[in-house]
């Protein structure tokens, strides 16, 4: 049964329960099935999903992806030409727990005519985290820790499936190699991770997207901004982080490539005035987007990687500067 946008928010349950129409393919949606010798068109919101598809769904898919190498989804309207992406797709995959929030209203729409699918509704609630200051929300950013996105994996699998039921062991044999390789870069991270010295295993960025990274690697992990990048870092958030960076003999801070740096300058500026010096990390971390498109990078396991390397690296870790497979970019 294809993935509805049920649990998108309190707001979609109530407009699907007023008009099925919304939340629910018809018989005919359910039964339709991909042509053999075409490609399956799917549009994909962000380019963690989208790497996913194209990874699981090999030659058989055609993916249109909504937000680029750093495109900030939490504030992203749908242009005309997303629209028409959807409308002309066979699927339509997204993240979900209000990710796309802006791109909510489309969703549902979309959800009217064809499959529209949340790969996050497989995950375990029990591995999800529901910050006090986003309104009774989980926690979108759950790609940051690796085990719990490797269950989105059979989301794919399941639904591309279903859809091409001719190429299921292909999509089958694919999900077992990525899920393999996904357990080995959790390893990775969890091994660099724990060479950091345990005093300094403070992550401090630009907003709370790494609270699943912290989790998942033992850091302690504090953002300027919250959960979602649609607020303001306020005058008293920042004192209150000069104050902790000062006090703990923090090294270095982190800039997000989806997230304009002026936040983070000003607690480097705060420390300064306060006669302790700060880093900026040597690389941009990838938070609610990966890297450049046709590079390591701009993968799912790249992203992820380089996240893993350059923060075990910058809070005084070891790690391959090349990273997990040692494809990183210099």
């Amino acid at each position: 049964m294809f993935r509805t946008l049920a649990s998108l928010s309190l707001l979609v349950v109530l407009f699907v329960g007023c008009d099925d129409s919304y939340g629910t393919p018809s018989a005919n949606q359910q039964a339709q099935t991909a042509d053999p010798n075409s490609t399956i068109a799917v549009t994909a919101t962000v380019g963690m999903v989208g790497d996913l598809v194209r990874t699981i769904g090999g030659d058989r898919v055609d993916v249109t992806q909504i937000c680029g190498s750093g495109v900030d989804p939490h504030l992203y309207k749908a242009t005309r030409d997303d629209v028409q992406a959807m409308m002309s797709a066979d699927l339509i995959v997204y993240s979900g727990l209000m990710l796309e929030g802006k791109m909510t209203d489309t969703l549902i729409k979309m959800a009217r005519h064809k499959p529209v699918i949340a790969v996050t509704e497989a995950i375990d609630e029990t591995m999800l985290l529901e910050p006090d200051d986003f309104a009774g929300h989980y926690d979108p950013h759950v790609w940051m820790d690796v085990a719990a996105w490797s269950q989105c994996v059979d989301v794919i699998a399941d639904e591309l499936s279903a859809f091409d039921p001719l190429f299921e062991p292909a999509y089958r044999e694919r999900a077992h190699a990525l899920r393999e390789k996904l357990a080995d870069l959790d390893e990775y991270g969890k091994s660099v991770i724990a060479t950091i010295p345990e005093g300094g295993r403070i992550l401090v960025t630009s907003h709370d997207a790494f609270g699943y990274f912290g989790r998942a690697y033992g850091l302690k992990v504090l953002g300027i901004q919250g959960i979602s990048t649609d607020s303001e870092a306020g005058l008293q958030r920042i004192n209150t982080l000069v104050d902790l960076l000062v006090e703990q003999n923090v090294k270095s801070v982190f800039v997000e490539s989806s997230v304009p740096r002026k936040s983070v300058d000003s607690l480097v500026e705060g420390a300064k005035s306060r006669g302790h010096h700060v880093s900026v990390g040597e690389k941009e971390l990838f938070s609610d987007a990966m890297g450049e498109s046709g590079t390591y990078e701009g993968t799912y396991i790249g992203m992820l990687d380089h996240n893993l390397t350059v923060v075990a690296r910058g809070l005084g870790g070891e790690a391959p500067a090349d990273g997990f497979q040692g494809k990183l970019s210099e």
